[in-house]
């Protein structure tokens, strides 16, 4: 497994472009925290640091298919860069004008949502261009989905150091340098800079036209209710079994599950076309996680934990790859921004689900709701299945299911 991992990250521009991504990416794992810690020391209820730090998800679930939009049209560099500094600006206003007066405050909080970066989808449209073959591909997939973990939580963990060591101020223009620093060693990346989306058909939905992505950011949506749910449920189990860090425990065994089940799955290569994977993948997700409902003591709650988690990354890491299939052409990296956009959103919804259940049922069904997510993505899989056969793909791979898209980047380019 390390081998392979390690191969991968010896292509040339590979490490420089996931690292880069993840850097430029923690501002979405810091900003929610980051935003309420630092209206909460000026001040502001947790009504107005709640709903401020709720809009600027919203934000960018708005902002990621039209930043991604415009990259397929004008390129990586130019529309990530001004991205970047303008969503940087929007924390540092934050950070000067604080809660008051509240309209300023919210122009803040949505110019640092909206101008987020599509760091993630253009990261996912390099990966075909930047390796050769279609499981490099495939294992570079699970490797982001699998990083995604640790990101989620060093995130949290930097806020907090920040804030001890400096203030709450610090903590948000912190946040928004690093979303720059990260999308400037991406952009400044020669694979960044000479890539080009393929021609495009003119069309109002762009790539929301294509049935088979339809239903993969249907499906994309109920993952993400389970996420936001668990989340949720798990605060609430750490509040009926005894408090403390039972809830970051929780939180921690699901993330590990998930490091684990996405290595394991992008070191080897996996036959067949990858849509029937998908749907085989998303019945073992869905199944890991009504054992949570049991909602037993710590030392069973873990191991319960993380076996709920093991399906994610190589869930997402192949839905990645059956949604650069069909994406229509020039639509790449917009179609990647929409799943962005679709998980952000269910998992808000989810939050909103489980909370309303925890109210009443207490965390075992709050974890109901992350259970009925689960289900309903893999139904939706599974009942949609004409929309994804290989006969729906637009992007030149519908005579062969195993073949990578043809690459527009070669390593060996020097732009």
């Amino acid at each position: 497994m390390a081998g392979g991992y390690r191969d991968l990250l010896r292509t040339p521009h590979a490490a420089r472009l996931l690292g880069g991504t993840l850097l430029g990416r923690l501002p979405n794992a810091m900003a929610a925290l980051a935003i309420v810690l630092f209206l909460r020391s000026q001040g502001a209820g947790y009504g107005v640091a709640g709903t401020l730090s709720a809009l600027y998800g919203l934000a960018v679930a708005v902002g990621q298919p039209l930043l991604g939009r415009a990259v397929d049209r004008r390129g990586q560099p130019r529309v990530m860069t001004a991205a970047a500094l303008l969503s940087a600006a929007g924390f540092a206003l934050l950070a000067v004008t604080g809660p008051a007066p509240l309209p300023l405050a919210v122009l803040a909080v949505l110019l640092a949502g909206v101008a987020t970066p599509p760091l993630e989808g253009g990261l996912r449209a390099l990966w075909p261009d930047v390796l050769d073959g279609d499981d490099r591909v495939q294992r570079a997939y699970a490797l982001d989905a699998a990083a995604q973990e640790v990101m989620f939580a060093l995130g949290p963990l930097l806020v907090t150091l920040t804030v001890a060591a400096a203030s709450h101020a610090a903590a948000l223009v912190l946040t928004g340098a690093l979303g720059v620093a990260g999308t400037l060693v991406v952009v400044t990346a020669a694979p960044s800079r000479a890539w080009q989306a393929q021609p495009r058909e003119a069309h109002w939905l762009g790539a929301l036209r294509s049935p088979g992505l339809a239903v993969l950011l249907g499906a994309c949506f109920f993952v993400g209710i389970a996420l936001g749910a668990i989340a949720l449920a798990a605060v609430a189990y750490g509040d009926a079994h005894g408090g403390g860090p039972a809830a970051a425990y929780v939180l921690a065994a699901n993330g590990a599950g998930a490091l684990i089940g996405g290595l394991g799955y992008g070191a080897r290569g996996w036959p067949g076309a990858p849509e029937r994977r998908l749907r085989l993948l998303s019945l073992g997700l869905a199944a890991c996680y009504p054992p949570l409902l049991l909602v037993p003591g710590l030392p069973w709650m873990l191991p319960l934990a993380a076996l709920s988690g093991l399906f994610l990354a190589p869930t997402l890491a192949c839905t990645f790859l059956v949604v650069d299939r069909h994406a229509p052409a020039g639509t790449v990296t917009e179609a990647f921004s929409w799943v962005v956009t679709a998980v952000g959103v269910g998992s808000a919804l989810g939050t909103a689900v489980a909370g309303a259940a925890a109210q009443h049922g207490g965390a075992a069904a709050a974890f109901g709701a992350a259970t009925g997510g689960g289900a309903v993505a893999a139904v939706v899989l599974l009942s949609t299945g004409a929309f994804l056969t290989t006969a729906n793909l637009e992007t030149g791979a519908e005579k062969d299911p195993n073949r990578a898209p043809e690459p527009r980047f070669s390593t060996t380019h020097q732009a």
